[in-house]
């Protein structure tokens, strides 16, 4: 089948992230034509508990939706793609919302990706090292979806009891858009336990004690599963297509988790004429880095590879007929804000940056420049350094108890140790993603250039620095929105238009810049690194020592 695709073709794709909702109309060569955004609530009701509402959710998708499609005509538009973070929804058997609190709140049914209250219970799933968890790096992660459904089941007997659908958010949205309960090879494969080959382990959930969700063959989790980019039942139903002010029957794919989505994106490329050692190299020799309120690192093979620590491998979750490997940093954009913003000098740099109409981290960055002096301004942080898992450890260590560190703080209050400390934290979290690609290149996956794209890939300081650490050349994407670009690339292969994701990947992914690291700040950052790696030995020996008591 050839592409169909013409210029008159468009395609909707909608990002749902953790703050916000986010939609782009975009056509047949990756550029997007109009897009639009509208926040949506989280709510916080304790320390590491993090919530959202299925309903505010599908609300922002409709209206994002409609403004991008304004004006456009019904016809020309093609297919729908969804992704989002991976979050666990919760309905009753009506398919109406069930509280996921204890202060029986109905609306608020979204236990968010970055909710970290199951943690012992996803302490007893490790324990009983069940064959599952070497398809996620050997222990599973308290951001998977079992230990959730554990906790709800151990801490909201009436919740759990009148539950009758328990949907990966991503999973949600195709089913609110086309009525069809279908889950997504990605969402299951990655955060449910699911294996192509064999599918549903009956023995790991009955246990962990979730074995209800056996005895009705598996309806509450999903019992149908379609691969990414296939074609979800008949398409918009009526009332979705009212609700989003598109055309009733358009083709909507099976969906992605949102850092999937932004892999599909850029990882694809064609490099030709940039002289990057990934040209005429497989597509395995490519990382796509997807960095915004956490980052997560998407390594693919041709064979399964399994690496201590990294989730995965998992077949056609991202690229079909390819396994993954994802690596990843729990709080990333979420770091640099939180230290940012908690600074004592943070209301002088927000004076100072709206003074001359720059963002904060541009003005952050030009500061450093004007203290650098004739030092290179990643040397300032000679003796100032961070490890940054202010929110745990996902990737390499698996270790949801580490904790940031901060190392050579002074006295000084001003906006010159704010930049540095900021400075000091993007430098951690590029060492960080070093420390993942050093264990998935020990592992047997071989690495030569990083696919940046998301929020941070827009700050130069944290691209420069990522290319600089990791020794690798850093790819940007023509096109900022990856991840609505790589939701749109769904859309388009539901509709038809595409034979393949890989010819619509290569056909809708383009690259802008391509930034080279500063090889001869290789003995520097190789001594950042070592100082990166003691930081996390030196904590576990304290709390070795406050341990034995």
């Amino acid at each position: 089948m050839q592409s169909q695709e013409a210029p008159g073709h468009y395609y909707v794709g909608i990002d749902v992230g953790s703050a916000s909702v986010r939609a782009a109309l975009v056509d047949g060569r990756e550029t997007v034509v109009a897009h639009a955004d509208q926040p949506v609530q989280v709510w916080e009701p304790l320390p590491g508990h993090y919530e959202q509402s299925s309903a505010d959710i599908w609300a922002a998708c409709c209206s994002v939706t409609k403004k991008v499609v304004c004006g456009v005509a019904a016809e020309q538009i093609r297919g729908l793609g969804f992704d989002a973070t991976c979050s666990l929804v919760v309905l009753d058997k009506h398919f109406q919302p069930l509280a996921v609190n204890w202060e029986g709140q109905n609306h608020r049914n979204v236990i968010m990706w970055m909710d970290h209250r199951a943690a012992s219970q996803v302490e007893h799933i490790n324990a009983t090292k069940h064959r599952v968890l070497n398809y996620v790096g050997g222990a599973m992660s308290v951001e998977m979806q079992p230990p959730k459904l554990l906790w709800v089941k151990e801490n909201l007997q009436e919740s759990w009891e009148k539950a009758g659908y328990f949907f990966d958010l991503p999973d949600f949205l195709s089913w609110k858009a086309t009525g069809v309960t279908a889950r997504s090879l990605c969402t299951v494969v990655c955060k449910w336990t699911y294996t192509p080959d064999k599918g549903w382990d009956d023995s790991f959930w009955k246990m962990i004690g979730l074995e209800d969700l056996v005895k009705d063959k598996y309806e509450k989790i999903g019992n149908h599963v379609l691969s990414p980019g296939e074609a979800v039942g008949r398409g918009l139903t009526p009332e979705a297509a009212r609700d989003l002010g598109l055309p009733e029957g358009i083709a909507v794919a099976a969906s992605l988790i949102d850092a999937h989505a932004g892999g599909l994106g850029v990882i694809g490329a064609d490099v030709k004429g940039h002289n990057l050692p990934c040209e005429n190299q497989p597509i395995t020799s490519r990382v796509a880095m997807i960095c915004g309120t956490s980052s997560c690192h998407m390594g693919v093979s041709e064979t399964p590879i399994f690496v201590p620590g990294v989730w995965g491998p998992y077949f056609s979750a991202m690229v079909p007929g390819l396994w993954l490997n994802e690596g990843g940093q729990s709080a990333t954009g979420k770091l640099i804000d939180h230290v940012v913003r908690g600074h004592v000098a943070f209301p002088e740099l927000q004076s100072k940056a709206a003074a001359s109409a720059h963002s904060i981290y541009t003005y952050l960055n030009s500061h450093l420049d004007l203290i650098k002096k004739s030092l290179p301004v990643g040397f300032l942080t000679v003796d100032l350094h961070v490890w940054p898992d202010f929110h745990g450890n996902r990737s390499p260590l698996t270790d949801l108890t580490l904790k940031g560190m901060v190392v050579g703080l002074t006295l000084s209050r001003g906006l010159d140790e704010l930049a540095l400390i900021y400075l000091a934290t993007i430098q951690a979290i590029a060492l960080g993603t070093r420390h993942i690609l050093e264990t998935m290149q020990a592992a047997g996956h071989d690495i030569n250039t990083l696919f940046l794209c998301g929020g941070l890939s827009k700050n130069p300081l944290f691209v420069q620095m990522h290319a600089d650490i990791t020794g690798k050349p850093v790819v940007l994407s023509k096109e900022v929105e990856s991840v609505l670009v790589g939701a749109a690339i769904l859309g388009a292969c539901a509709s038809g238009d595409f034979a393949s994701i890989q010819e619509a990947m290569a056909k809708m992914g383009k690259i802008g810049r391509v930034v080279q690291p500063n090889h001869e700040h290789k003995r520097f950052y190789d001594k950042k690194y070592e100082v990166f790696l003691k930081l996390v030995e030196h904590q576990r020996e304290y709390r070795s020592i406050m341990n034995s008591l």
